[in-house]
């Protein structure tokens, strides 16, 4: 396997990502960045120099960062219906899986290392995971991708690496979360719910049911 890019980090970048000590401190970052509502990837370096992620670009990066910490740079793929789907920086301590994520909603963001499993992990996104219509729209997730296989591509410093990364997540086997009649049965979420979720949302980063993703 080919060792990281002897480019990442620069001097510049090095000075932020020194200051990212742990997962509450990158997580904090990336709650700190605004929301990128632009139809185009920024990969790590260019998180770093535009202060601007969405959750796929805030997933790598959170890898790379997750990495510096002797973490390896795992991400993992959300699939929905009727929505976005969403990225995971996935990490571990100890048996435990934690996740740490950019998003435009409040309760898709990260969690606690303090789950046994992936499937226990991604359930806890469930109930939050909802469209404008309050449709609960989480229904599958992928096998965990270790960004180690694709030093080849740069992932860490390269944007056009983005384009590929997006095709493996597509690619990854996903796993489904309900059968058809636990799907059948789900109800609406609750409008407290609803409400909070979306406090601080960027409304032209949403996905528009029956219309254009935002």
């Amino acid at each position: 396997m080919a060792a990281p890019t002897a480019m990442w980090p620069n001097d510049d970048e090095s000075s932020l990502l020194e200051t990212l000590r742990s997962p509450a401190d990158i997580q904090n970052f990336l709650d700190a960045v605004p929301y990128s509502t632009e139809p185009v990837y920024r990969c790590p370096r260019d998180v770093v120099r535009d202060r601007l992620a969405h959750c796929f670009d805030g997933a790598v990066f959170a890898a790379a960062a997750l990495e510096r910490l002797g973490h390896a740079p795992l991400i993992l793929d959300l699939r929905a219906v009727r929505d976005d789907d969403h990225v995971l920086a996935i990490y571990r301590q100890g048996r435990f899986y934690g996740a740490l994520s950019k998003s435009n909603v409040v309760m898709l963001r990260s969690r606690e290392p303090l789950f046994r499993g992936l499937r226990e992990l991604v359930l806890s996104y469930f109930d939050f995971y909802y469209n404008l219509d309050g449709e609960k729209t989480l229904r599958e997730y992928s096998r965990l991708i270790d960004l180690r296989r694709y030093e080849r591509i740069q992932w860490r410093t390269s944007t056009d690496a983005m384009e590929t990364l997006a095709q493996v997540l597509d690619r990854t086997p996903h796993t489904a979360l309900l059968t058809p009649e636990q799907e059948r049965a789900l109800t609406p979420v609750d409008r407290r719910t609803f409400d909070a979720g979306l406090l601080g949302a960027d409304w032209a980063g949403l996905y528009k049911p029956g219309g254009d993703k935002g």
